[in-house]
C-alpha cells in the first residue's frame, strides 16, 4: 500500500452552480490536491494481521493514515468552511480528537447530552452541539449547574416543550444562560407536500415556522439562540449510484437535484427569519455525502462529517466522492454447518436506515466470501458462503484447522476481515468485556473503566499506524 506524507488542502470548488450529472458538486480536479491511500488485498491482509498478531477476535482496527487522508479530503471539499465532526459516527474519543487536530476541522456534533458533557469535561472540545433534543433530566441538571459546561454545549430544540423541560429541571434565574440551536427540517416535500423525500426529523420545516420558534426562544429568559441546523439526509446519506441499479440511481439523482434547489432557497429564507430574532453564531448542514454541495450554500457557515473518516461501504455507492477504506473489523470462524459454509461469531453490526443489503457489513478477506441471503449478518452468528468458504476451518480461519495456542501470534488465516457500513456499532461491541473497556496508547496498553456513554475506549496508534479495539486483551 502507498500512503500520503502530507495531504494538501488546496483546491478550487465551483460554487454554487452544482453539476449534478457528476455528483453532488463539481470539483476542478486540476486545482484540488488530495492524496489517496491505495489498497491491495494481499498487502492489506498482511498489514491487518501484523497489526493484530497479539489479539484474538473480535476486534476492530482503523488505518490511521487512511483516516488522516479522508480528513484532509473532507476539509478540502468543504472549501474553507469548518467541518464539525459527528461523534455518533466515530464512537471513539481519541479519533475524534485526532480529527479535530486536522486543518479545517472544528467542533463536535454529539449524539446525546451526556456524551457532550463528557467530551467537554475530557477536554476533547469546548464546542459541542447536541444533534438531537434531549429528555435526560440528570444531564440537564449537570449542564445547568456548571457555567463552563453551559458555555461549551449547545442544546438542539424544535419545540417549546423542550424548553419547558429544561425550565422544569432548573429555573431560569437559578442557572447560567443555556445555548440553543434550532433544528430545521431539510426534507423535500414536492407536489404540495403530498410526497415526502428525506427523513422525518423536525416539525419546523418552513421559514415562517423557524422564525416563530426563534421568536419564542428569544422571549424566554435563560436561553440564548446561537445556531440553526438543517441536515439534508436525502442528499448526504443516500448514495446516488447503487450497484447494479442504474434506474434507481438515476431516480435518486433526479430527486437530489430537485431537493437541493428547493433547500437552497428555503434554508436561506429560514436563516433570514431566525436572524430577525437572534445573532446566529453558526448555520450547520450536510454530512459526508454532501460536504461539497452543502458548503456551497451561502447560508451555511459550517458542515458536518463523520462516517467519511472511516470510509465504510455505504459510500461505495456515491459518485461525487468515495473515501478511502480506513476501518475494518474481524470475527472468528466458530463452526462449519455444511460443506461450502462457514459461520463466524457475531458480525451483525448494521447501519441505521431501511433494512436492506446496503446496510450490512461486507466480508472482504479472504476474498470470495458472501453473506447468505436468508440470514444476512446476525447479532450472534453469521454464516458465510462463496468460493473461499470451503477452505475455512474452525479457530484458524482456513488451512490446517489446528487451533492457535492462547497468546500465540495470529496468522493470516486467523479471522475473517470485514468492512463496516458504517462503523457506529463495532467499536463498543468489540471494545467491551465484563463491562470494561481497553484503551491502547503507546507504549503500553492501559485498562480503563467504561464511560457513562457506553463508548469504546479503543484507540492509540501503534508504530505501524493502526488503532485497535478488542474485546479480548490482557490488562
Amino acid at each position: 500500500m502507498t500512503f500520503p506524507c502530507s495531504p494538501s488542502l488546496g483546491g478550487a470548488v465551483h460554487r454554487p452552480q452544482s453539476d449534478w450529472r457528476r455528483g453532488c458538486f463539481r470539483i476542478d480536479p486540476g486545482a484540488v490536491s488530495v492524496h489517496h491511500v491505495a489498497t491491495d488485498s494481499s498487502d492489506l491482509r498482511a498489514r491487518l494481521d501484523r497489526a493484530t498478531a497479539h489479539l484474538d477476535p473480535p476486534y476492530a482496527v482503523v488505518d490511521l493514515r487512511a483516516f488522516d487522508a479522508n480528513a484532509a479530503a473532507l476539509a478540502s471539499r468543504a472549501a474553507g468552511k469548518p467541518v464539525r465532526v459527528a461523534s455518533k459516527s466515530i464512537r471513539c474519543r481519541t479519533l475524534i480528537s485526532r480529527a479535530l487536530t486536522a486543518p479545517g476541522w472544528a467542533g463536535v456534533l454529539t449524539f446525546t447530552l451526556p456524551e457532550a458533557l463528557w467530551l467537554v469535561r475530557c477536554g476533547v472540545t469546548d464546542d459541542a452541539v447536541v444533534a438531537y433534543p434531549t429528555a435526560d433530566r440528570a444531564a440537564l441538571a449537570e449542564l445547568a449547574g456548571d457555567p463552563t459546561l453551559a458555555a461549551a454545549v449547545t442544546l438542539m430544540v424544535d419545540d417549546t416543550a423542550q424548553l419547558d423541560l429544561v425550565d422544569a429541571v432548573s429555573a431560569p434565574g437559578q442557572r447560567p444562560e443555556l445555548r440553543v440551536c434550532l433544528d430545521l427540517d431539510a426534507s423535500w416535500r414536492p407536489l404540495g407536500g403530498r410526497l415526502h423525500v428525506g427523513v422525518r426529523r423536525s416539525p419546523v420545516h418552513d421559514p415562517r415556522a423557524a422564525g416563530a420558534l426563534a421568536a419564542a426562544v428569544a422571549a424566554r429568559p435563560g436561553f440564548r439562540l446561537v445556531g440553526l441546523m438543517a441536515y439534508e439526509a436525502q442528499i448526504a446519506g443516500l448514495g446516488d449510484a447503487p450497484p447494479g441499479r442504474a434506474v434507481l440511481g438515476a431516480a435518486i439523482r433526479l430527486a437530489q437535484r430537485g431537493s437541493y434547489r428547493e433547500l437552497l432557497a428555503r434554508r436561506s429564507a429560514a436563516v433570514a427569519a431566525v436572524r430577525e430574532h437572534a445573532e446566529l453564531e453558526f448555520v450547520n448542514g450536510g454530512g459526508t455525502g454532501s460536504v461539497a454541495a452543502t458548503s456551497a450554500d451561502p447560508a451555511v457557515t459550517e458542515v458536518t462529517a463523520g462516517s467519511g473518516l472511516y470510509g465504510p461501504t455505504l459510500f461505495d455507492a456515491y459518485r461525487a466522492w468515495r473515501p478511502t477504506p480506513a476501518a475494518y473489523f474481524a470475527c472468528s470462524v466458530v463452526r462449519r454447518p455444511a460443506p461450502g459454509y462457514a459461520t463466524v461469531l457475531g458480525a451483525g453490526w448494521i447501519a441505521s436506515g431501511p433494512a436492506q443489503r446496503s446496510r450490512l457489513p461486507r466480508p472482504i478477506l479472504p476474498a470470495g466470501l458472501q453473506l447468505v441471503d436468508a440470514e444476512g449478518a446476525g447479532e450472534v452468528q453469521t454464516p458465510l458462503t462463496g468460493r473461499a468458504a470451503g477452505s475455512l476451518r474452525v479457530a484458524t480461519g482456513s488451512g490446517s484447522g489446528t487451533p492457535r495456542p492462547v497468546n500465540s501470534p495470529s496468522t493470516s488465516t486467523s479471522c475473517i476481515w470485514w468492512r463496516p457500513t458504517p462503523l457506529g456499532r463495532p467499536p463498543p461491541r468489540t471494545g467491551a468485556r465484563d463491562g470494561r473497556f481497553f484503551e491502547t496508547d503507546p507504549p503500553a496498553p492501559r485498562l480503563t473503566h467504561p464511560d457513562r456513554c457506553g463508548w469504546s475506549g479503543w484507540v492509540g496508534a501503534d508504530q505501524a499506524g493502526w488503532a485497535t479495539s478488542t474485546g479480548r486483551s490482557t490488562p
